[in-house]
């Protein structure tokens, strides 16, 4: 099993930035990518972005490009997720997944989730 922590989440004002983290403990070997997905109230949890443990190869979704940064220490098994220029379409829920089958932008492709962290951006 591998348990996964976000942090990280709050209120910040349009155009603003906001950093998440993500912790994983347990199995952690057991886990070959590790993505950013969020939820807002009414949709379905889309993808944000991913990136593979061993070799930092990463991906994200279109909406996020450029203004979204994944990274990730391994040494302390936490993942992050910098957003800047914040807009009015993020605010969602945001929740923390590995996965052992390697990088991937489907939901169904995680194995392991974390509890999520509301993120509200302000006008």
């Amino acid at each position: 099993q591998v348990q996964l922590v976000e942090l990280g989440g709050g209120l910040v004002q349009d155009g603003g930035s906001l950093r998440l983290s993500c912790a994983a403990s347990g199995r952690t070997f057991s886990s070959d990518a590790m993505g950013w997905f969020r939820q807002a109230p009414g949709n379905e949890r889309e993808f944000v972005a991913a990136i593979d443990w061993s070799g930092g190869s990463t991906t994200y979704a279109d909406s996020v490009k450029d203004r979204f940064t994944i990274s990730s220490d391994n040494a302390k098994n936490t993942m992050y997720l910098q957003m800047h220029s914040l807009k009015p379409e993020d605010p969602a829920i945001y929740f923390c997944a590995a996965t052992p089958s390697g990088i991937s932008t489907n939901k169904y492709g995680y194995t392991y989730w974390g509890q999520g962290t509301q993120v509200t951006v302000s006008s």
